[in-house]
């Protein structure tokens, strides 16, 4: 099914360059397809094949937590309970869930592309979790999220994997509240010792150039409280 999902994308992607012309404007280039990637490359990165709903159940596993030190992260995230948040790439609400009681205020925007991860959330809320998540199934260039209403957006491991990254990025930053701010998890490109596969992982420095190509401003990056990941924070002047 992974390779299904390449070739999706992959036939995607070419037939939009053939309908636009513009494939290797904008920082995008065609390369060749590595293990993992789409064969296309985003300001110098090659950008990675999306995961599929069969690895919901990886999203889930046990070690996840000694891992990735998820207990860490959202309180790194200093919300408030009002804030509307997005959590951008979903897939099962594994964040969603967690952030939900938090901003009892507010609201969580669970934003996947695939409806059937989607639906994975939308039973666990029939179940009576997460009342004030609400389920957006986004498109690869647009999450489709109202303008100027959101005060966080948390991506996961997922940035990397959106085949349209500077269409998604504008689009972030119009659904972002003006001083709203994205948290942008993800593997450390620069260390070696992570085990994730380099297309999966990103640089702190290849974040701030695509992050700034969108107009948004770098605040903060830590590298350390997490075990494999950087969480970087980015702002909507």
């Amino acid at each position: 099914m992974r390779l299904f999902l390449k070739a999706a994308v992959t036939a995607f992607v070419v037939s939009l360059a053939g309908a636009t012309g513009a494939l290797s404007q904008d920082g995008y280039t065609n390369t060749p397809m590595s293990l993992d990637g789409i064969g296309k490359s985003y300001m110098g990165r090659e950008i990675a094949a999306v995961m599929g709903y069969q690895g919901a159940g990886w999203l889930e596993r046990s070690t996840r937590v000694e891992e990735e030190g998820t207990d860490k992260l959202v309180p790194l995230l200093n919300l408030k309970p009002t804030d509307v948040v997005a959590d951008i790439g979903a897939g099962t609400g594994y964040f969603s869930f967690r952030i939900s009681p938090l901003v009892p205020q507010g609201k969580v925007y669970a934003n996947d592309i695939q409806k059937e991860m989607l639906d994975i959330i939308a039973a666990r809320k029939a179940k009576g979790e997460g009342a004030n998540i609400i389920t957006v199934q986004g498109g690869v260039a647009d999450p489709k999220l109202p303008p100027n209403s959101i005060d966080l957006m948390l991506l996961v491991d997922v940035y990397h994997e959106f085949s349209y990254p500077r269409e998604m990025g504008q689009a972030m930053a119009r659904a972002l509240k003006p001083g709203g701010r994205i948290a942008l998890v993800e593997y450390r490109g620069e260390d070696d010792t992570v085990p994730i596969k380099e297309v999966h992982k990103m640089t702190e420095a290849q974040a701030k150039k695509e992050m700034a190509a969108v107009g948004l401003t770098w605040v903060s990056t830590d590298s350390k409280t997490l075990p494999w990941q950087h969480l970087m924070i980015f702002t909507k002047p």
